[in-house]
């Protein structure tokens, strides 16, 4: 299996990259990670509507770019379905059986995500309707996939 985790900006907190680091350590052994940062659009204090729009279509032209007609995208996003752990674990276990072996997780920027990535995507998912950092949610993804698999694997960990 083969999850790529496409987002916007880079991390610079060491405590996130420690804790990717950890996870992407941890889940080498049910498949590949890998993680595509494409660069952010500083947004202005007090942006207008349009200007927040044209920064998300910026932003958008970029994950778009890295995504392959191949790639089962999932799109992180508030308005997308919620799911627990094991209903997330079953799923991706069900797009594995369907054949998509290779899943793209989308996390945006601090705007969110442009309506035209949201129409590429294969579905959306939403973690939480509170808001996180975006850097937090690579941890936050990270963890939940390593659960995913134990789960998967009937390995000890989900409680």
């Amino acid at each position: 299996m083969q999850y790529t985790i496409l987002c916007v900006g880079k991390i610079k907190e060491k405590y996130y990259t420690d804790a990717i680091a950890e996870y992407r350590k941890r889940l080498s052994r049910y498949g590949k990670v890998e993680i595509i940062e494409v660069p952010d659009e500083k947004t202005p204090d007090g942006a207008s509507d349009a200007e927040e729009l044209q920064i998300k279509e910026v932003e958008a032209k970029r994950l778009l770019a890295k995504i392959r007609d191949n790639m089962y995208v999932i799109a992180l996003d508030l308005k997308g379905k919620e799911e627990d752990s094991i209903t997330f674990s079953e799923h991706l276990s069900k797009l594995m059986v369907q054949g998509n072996s290779h899943i793209v997780f989308v996390i945006g920027g601090s705007l969110g995500l442009h309506d035209r990535l949201l129409c590429r995507a294969n579905e959306s998912l939403c973690f939480s309707k509170m808001t996180f950092p975006h850097q937090l949610m690579r941890v936050i993804l990270l963890e939940q996939l390593y659960r995913s698999c134990r789960i998967q694997n009937h390995e000890p960990y989900h409680k």
